[in-house]
């Protein structure tokens, strides 16, 4: 149960140069770019509900059970499938632009994000 909780976004690392790349507008970029991300994850065994508040209150959820396909959105609204994978503590999944990784380390929820070889990782506090 260790994602279990609310965490907000401490550090970014790579935000701008990642977000280009998976063709968000420049202005959302600019809006976000300092922006203190919520994320709420609730945990029940294998399965989780993963809420993220963005600014001006726009969230997106997603309830997935690990290792079983599940219908999943992005911040865009694009609905996709996909399986989220927990192996060694971490969660990984597939978005349709990038692969996603979360995990716990230090008692910080480290997240991280590739699309080719550009890196997004975000590094959130529990509150």
């Amino acid at each position: 149960m260790a994602f279990a909780g609310r965490w907000e976004t401490e550090t970014q690392e790579g935000y701008d140069a990642f977000c280009k790349l998976i063709g968000i507008p420049d202005d959302v970029i600019e809006k976000g770019r300092d922006y203190k991300l919520i994320t709420e994850v609730t945990q029940d065994g294998d399965t989780f509900s993963w809420t993220q508040i963005y600014p001006t209150d726009a969230k997106v959820t997603n309830t997935f059970i690990t290792g079983k396909e599940c219908d999943m959105e992005t911040i865009g609204g694009k609905k996709f499938k996909a399986t989220v994978h927990m192996e060694g503590g971490k969660l990984t999944v597939a978005f349709p632009k990038y692969q996603h990784t979360s995990e716990i380390s230090g008692g910080k929820l480290i997240e991280t994000s590739f699309a080719g070889s550009t890196m997004l990782k975000r590094t959130s506090k529990k509150i």
